[in-house]
C-alpha cells in the first residue's frame, strides 16, 4: 500500500481545524484510520462490514459520553 497515494478525509464536525480528529481513506477491500496529528504514524484498518457497522452505531448515538 503506498500511503502516499491514499486520500485522506477528516469529518466535517472537526473542531480547531481538524488537529484533534482522525482521518480516513479508503483502501483496496478495507477502511484505514489514522490520527491526524501522526500521518506517518500507524494505520488501522476494518473490513468494510466492521467500518459500516461502526458507522451505524455512531450514527445511532451508541457512543455518546455521559
Amino acid at each position: 500500500m503506498m500511503r502516499t497515494s491514499l486520500v485522506w478525509r477528516k469529518s466535517s464536525r472537526s473542531q480547531g481545524g481538524g488537529t484533534e480528529c482522525v482521518e480516513v481513506a479508503k483502501l483496496p477491500g478495507a477502511c484505514g484510520v489514522r490520527d491526524s496529528k501522526d500521518p506517518t504514524g500507524p494505520v488501522l484498518t476494518f473490513a468494510p462490514d466492521e467500518w459500516a457497522r461502526f458507522l451505524g452505531t455512531i450514527k445511532a448515538e451508541s457512543h455518546d459520553l455521559p
